[in-house]
């Protein structure tokens, strides 16, 4: 028997709000930061520096910086490696505006291919194609936390000898044929925003195995001065600097780093919580007119980051942006990721992109939805997420 929509005076399926991507903060976390305060070292110090070393064990890179978002890793990696006016950087159209406007801040020229209508990750079979004499980077983002065909982008790479920046912002855990994300590219960014796998509130890492690159990035993120505020403060003594070059502002807190070390203790633990999630809405919805994320192969470890699904009018009877509001009177959270970049304001305008450009991507801007899936949820929350899509779309 069909339930009436609480968008159409029904009684919701939740009778609070179910908030999208909330993270979950547990004592710990608390504790540390607490100590951090009562230390009075609240900048760049020493739990940045534990966290950078954590993060290294965990990833296999053997550098990493910490840094105050993602973004900011994928602007110093392009930096550090050169690009500027007149280069050229693949990426792709699938993923948050952060990825392609890092690329316009330093001069470069966006330059993006289509994805694989299954993954959402870019299309490596188009990839040789639309590299010319002035690509200088590829800048892949493992979508979902789903890695990119690896294999492929690194047999182009090489053949073309082009530095790899790895968008890993959704992919802490990701592994590809037992080779963490994080020790693979060129550089690794990560974010720990507040929806992400580790939060630390806002914050994210660089990794890279190149000491040169690690060298002028620890430069570049703390204004360009030649010692950090640890080295100069520390009871070791002040130490007198010189500005090498005109930085940015993008060094981590002490205070998000406790964050990140207690929240990488449980990260297995987390991983384990959100495939559990994952399998109860495969099972829930492999018979229901939706389109779920494609099956991952044994190859690969899914950091399974963002749960979507394609919601089509003709197949389900209302449209994606239908289905978020109704959702949201079921007091349920949803999000959507995403827009494709092409599709905004700013790069139609400049670029003079239309939907047709990249129609895999324009496919799943129009059509995708992102549900709830975080350690924090219960099977409670889970089965109310379900039970909300089986009556939105009329099969409860």
């Amino acid at each position: 028997m069909n339930k009436k929509s609480a968008l159409h005076g029904g009684t919701p399926i939740r009778d609070t709000f179910l908030v999208f991507g909330a993270p979950r903060i547990e004592q710990p976390e608390i504790d540390e930061v607490v100590a951090t305060l009562q230390s009075g070292w609240l900048g760049t110090g020493p739990r940045t520096q534990a966290f950078e070393k954590q993060f290294c064990a965990y990833t296999g890179a053997q550098y990493a910086i910490g840094l105050n978002s993602c973004t900011a890793g994928l602007h110093l990696s392009l930096l550090a490696l050169g690009i500027g006016p007149g280069d050229e950087v693949i990426t792709t159209p699938m993923s948050f505006c952060a990825t392609a406007n890092v690329i316009i801040h330093v001069g470069a020229t966006p330059v993006f291919i289509d994805v694989e209508p299954e993954t959402g990750n870019m299309d490596m079979n188009r990839l040789e194609a639309a590299i010319t004499k002035k690509t200088k980077a590829l800048l892949p983002v493992h979508l979902y936390g789903r890695p990119v065909n690896i294999s492929a982008m690194l047999a182009i790479a090489e053949k073309y000898n082009l530095p790899i920046i790895e968008d890993a912002a959704h992919a802490i855990e990701t592994k590809y044929n037992d080779k963490k994300i994080g020790s693979i590219g060129t550089t690794a960014c990560f974010s720990f925003y507040a929806t992400k796998n580790i939060c630390t509130g806002e914050g994210g890492m660089l990794t890279t195995n190149s000491k040169k690159i690690a060298d002028m990035v620890r430069t570049y993120h703390l204004h360009g001065i030649s010692k950090d505020a640890w080295n100069r403060y520390s009871e070791s003594g002040y130490k007198h600097y010189t500005t090498i070059l005109p930085g940015y502002k993008y060094n981590m807190m002490d205070i998000q780093a406790a964050l990140g070390i207690r929240q990488m203790e449980r990260i297995d633990d987390y991983h384990a919580i959100r495939t559990h999630i994952w399998n109860m809405y495969n099972e829930a919805f492999h018979d229901l007119p939706i389109t779920t994320p494609a099956i991952i192969p044994d190859t690969i470890i899914h950091a399974r980051h963002l749960y979507t699904i394609l919601i089509r009018k003709n197949e389900c009877g209302i449209n994606r942006d239908e289905m978020m509001e109704a959702l949201r009177a079921e007091n349920i959270g949803t999000g959507v990721h995403f827009i494709a970049l092409h599709e905004h304001k700013y790069y139609k305008e400049r670029f003079g992109y239309k939907p047709s450009d990249f129609p895999n991507a324009h496919e799943i801007s129009e059509h995708t939805l992102s549900l709830p899936l975080s350690a924090k949820l219960t099977d409670d929350d889970v089965h109310d997420v379900i039970n909300g899509v089986k009556k939105v779309l009329g099969l409860l």
